[in-house]
């Protein structure tokens, strides 16, 4: 009887996939055996498979055999919203009605609260930042946690600290599986998850009660191409990149490692003739839809992006997958070359490694969790009133970005609750932890040494990544550039290399002013709040170039954290080009100086010579004031030192635009603040000039 039921059920199960997938589809294995854990035996199922596997249609084919048996919407919690859109297409394959609720929907709130509730959708999408959104937490989470009828964990890795993309709301995953009724199925499911990550994402989960199901599958992709052509300097890298770009299959992702880099790798490509869009974090989201959707109908031959598209945007026919600078670990390497290669036979993964990758690393491992002392702080000031993150910030020295992260793991742990108004402690005791983050920065200094390795190995590439993610591999793969002859060579076409030397060697970049006042600076004894007046704002200013930047980057860094001499020619001759074209409305009468405390020769130096090369008189230098201000990791603690950091101007300042000459723009407070001071001492306008921008 046992077996007529389930054959049975899978029969269900093939018709509901050849829905989703084609009337040639069938279930793998691992697929049905995952399936029928969750829909007959109402278990929990951790799912480690390759990208293009097939995780989705293991949870809407449970979907609809759950509903159709009178279950009630599942849920999944979805890392992206790009993810959520490739789902809800998928969903609507298989006649499956699915809802999100997301930061780019709030119009849409309500009606789906209403749809979920009288039985409409059948699969709700949600984010796992929306879990503790005070509303949704405390009026909508009860009812569908009642009344859910199986919860799926996408892109699970997240819940750990130990995987490549650590989120920490993940974290409240734990509590909303311990409050679901029980036979409830859970599923979890990832591409990138080694044996630790998997252990952690089961305790993190809760998924360990019950025996649950651990279906891992092998990594390999047999349509990848792995490749490394190791170039000098970044001008070869550009120009390679350029010229090899129209020989790599259909459209494709360009990957690199900042903000910055993408943006001027997709300048200098389009430069070139290359149909290209960049893609990243501050990219405007309907931009990045359109830009999404140029890439799924093959309108543009690659996005230039960050990992910003990482997880879940789905295009089975990617062509290939290119590197510009390694990522941190081989494990997050594997996840961002998993989106090619899913529906071709031959897909090309190139990685254009370069010198200045561990500086980038260095900088996001000082983003890590903060040391004790500035967590027993924040614990320290949040009480029984609800206080806002901008109003915790004027109390504890962490950026917003740590801070959030900081106050998303104490509320995991119960420490402090987020509610309307912000956030409160709960009195419970928290320990930290030291032994545990030593233990995940000893391994992700590991994981860089291993991401060297790989660049450096001479056996197979796959078998390296493979076992990297304890994917055991016996065989080479017998399709890398290790396994037979080099697919790309190191050659680059000289015109290619000038363009992009050119384009490298090319300085200016514009900087935005400062226009807001930080929140809550009253606490912290300063009197400025809301809108900065029109009359005492900086004008945009501009830089030689970015600190991250792939061509000035590397020449800036070594300048501004050098020692305290003269700035060199080949440096001067950039800030000459800078201000030639420059643009301005009205030209500068006069050049006015930072003064410091740490390199005054070197700022001296600087403004003294652009006044003489741009023939106008140095006014002066506005003198630091009092003892040097602390160094500061956010807005308001920034702004709150540098108020009073500078003597009046000494000197007669004209009614009339002035230049203001620093070494680096940092946060900007600098230049707001002396900004300030200009303005109301009579200038019209200020220019903020600098070597270098920090980011």
């Amino acid at each position: 009887m046992t077996s007529t039921v389930s054959s049975d059920l899978r029969e269900r199960a093939e018709a509901v996939l050849a829905t989703l997938a084609g009337p040639g589809a069938r279930l793998r294995e691992d697929q049905w055996t995952a399936i029928h854990a969750l829909v007959a035996e109402r278990r929990r199922a951790l799912v480690v498979q390759r990208t293009g596997w097939g995780k989705s249609a293991v949870y809407f084919v449970a979907t609809a055999l759950l509903r159709a048996d009178g279950a009630g919407p599942t849920v999944i919690v979805s890392p992206l919203l790009a993810l959520m859109r490739n789902q809800i297409d998928a969903a609507a394959r298989a006649g499956i009605h699915a809802a999100t609720v997301n930061s780019a929907n709030t119009g849409d709130w309500e009606r789906t609260y209403a749809a979920v509730a009288s039985g409409e959708v059948d699969v709700l999408l949600v984010s796992p930042e929306r879990l503790n959104n005070p509303d949704f937490r405390d009026r909508v989470l009860p009812q569908l946690t009642a009344t859910a009828g199986m919860l799926v964990v996408d892109e699970a890795h997240c819940v750990s600290d130990w995987g490549h993309d650590f989120r920490p709301d993940y974290r409240r995953l734990r509590t909303l599986i311990s409050e679901l009724p029980a036979g409830i199925p859970v599923l979890a499911t990832t591409a990138t998850a080694n044996d630790r990550v998997v252990v952690d994402v089961t305790e993190q989960l809760g998924l360990a009660s019950g025996e649950p199901l651990v279906l891992r599958g092998s990594l390999d992709r047999e349509s990848l191409r792995l490749s490394v052509v190791r170039l000098a300097t970044p001008a070869q890298r550009l120009g390679w990149l350029a010229d090899h770009l129209d020989a790599l299959p259909g459209a494709g992702i360009i990957y690199t490692l900042t903000i910055a880099a993408a943006e001027e790798v997709a300048d200098f490509l389009r430069e070139r003739g290359h149909p290209v869009a960049s893609y990243t974090g501050k990219t405007d989201p309907q931009e990045r839809l359109a830009a999404e959707a140029d890439l799924l109908d093959n309108r543009v031959k690659a996005l230039v992006a960050t990992s910003a598209l990482g997880m879940g945007f789905d295009k089975p026919d990617l062509g290939f997958v290119v590197h510009l600078g390694a990522p941190a670990s081989p494990v997050a390497y594997y996840q961002q070359i998993g989106r090619a290669g899913r529906a071709v036979e031959r897909a090309e993964v190139v990685l254009l490694p370069g010198r200045e990758d561990r500086d980038i690393w260095a900088y996001f491992a000082s983003l890590a969790f903060p040391p004790e002392p500035l967590v027993r702080q924040t614990l320290a000031v949040l009480g029984d009133d609800a206080m806002s993150t901008a109003a915790v910030e004027t109390r504890v020295d962490l950026s917003r970005t740590r801070l959030e992260m900081l106050l998303k793991v104490l509320d995991s742990d119960g420490a402090v609750r987020r509610v309307k108004g912000g956030w409160v402690a709960t009195g419970e005791e928290w320990v930290y932890d030291r032994e545990r983050h030593q233990r995940i920065a000893e391994a992700r200094r590991a994981e860089q040494q291993a991401m060297l390795d790989y660049i450096d190995t001479t056996g197979c590439r796959m078998q390296f990544l493979r076992r990297q993610l304890d994917d055991p591999a016996s065989e080479r793969c017998g399709r890398c550039d290790t396994c037979t002859t080099p697919a790309w060579s190191t050659d680059v076409d000289q015109d290619a290399a000038a363009a992009a030397q050119e384009r490298i060697n090319r300085p200016g970049v514009e900087v935005a002013p400062r226009k807001q006042w930080p929140s809550g600076m009253a606490e912290l004894g300063v009197g400025a709040s809301g809108r900065i007046p029109a009359t005492e704002l900086a004008e945009p200013g501009r830089v030689i170039g970015r600190l991250s930047d792939i061509g000035w980057g590397t020449r800036l860094r070594e300048l501004v954290d050098g020692d305290d001499a003269p700035v060199p020619g080949d440096v001067l001759d950039a800030c000459v080009r800078v201000l030639a074209g420059w643009g301005w409305e009205q030209r500068p009468v006069g050049v006015v100086g930072i003064g410091s405390r740490t390199r005054p020769h070197q700022l001296d130096h600087l403004a003294r010579r652009i006044a003489e090369i741009g023939r106008l008189p140095l006014l002066g230098t506005l003198t630091p004031a009092g003892p040097r201000p602390e160094a500061h990791a956010n807005s308001p603690q920034r702004l709150a030192a540098l108020w009073s950091a500078f003597e009046p101007p000494a000197f007669p300042v004209p009614n009339a635009p002035v230049l203001l000459v620093d070494d680096v723009i940092d946060s900007g407070w600098t230049a707001t603040v002396a900004a300030r001071l200009l303005r109301r001492a009579g200038a019209s306008a200020v220019l903020p000039f600098a070597l270098a921008q920090r980011g």
